[in-house]
């Protein structure tokens, strides 16, 4: 019993980081490029997938095609927090303008 209230301790200390990921079929390089304010929901993000419930069509169709072992998830940029006198949400969306103008995943390159 100890162990558990130890673990769930470490879980509310632990550091919540946001930025921007992206998700890159190694098969064709196709990529999906998002933000998350919690790089921890990347975990939802590949259980939508196993699921099939995904909502970018796309990306759903070639995970089926291709198996979870031909895409690998990528953090392309952490948010820098600076001492919290930040608006996470606008410079979210900044950071992926950012990463989305400089890989351009459309058409052929990616899921977008």
């Amino acid at each position: 019993m100890e162990r558990k209230k130890e673990l769930k301790q470490q879980f509310k200390e632990a550091k919540i980081e946001a930025g921007v990921y992206q998700i890159r079929n190694l098969e064709n390089d196709k990529v999906y490029i998002s933000s998350t304010r919690n790089f921890k929901t990347l975990t939802g993000k590949k259980f939508s997938l196993e699921m099939g419930t995904e909502t970018n069509k796309a990306l759903q169709k070639e995970w089926n095609t291709y198996g979870k072992e031909a895409f690998a998830f990528e953090i392309l940029e952490t948010l820098k927090d600076d001492n919290g006198n930040i608006d996470k949400k606008y410079a979210l969306i900044k950071l992926l303008e950012k990463w989305m103008d400089q890989i351009k995943p459309f058409g052929e390159k990616g899921y977008h």
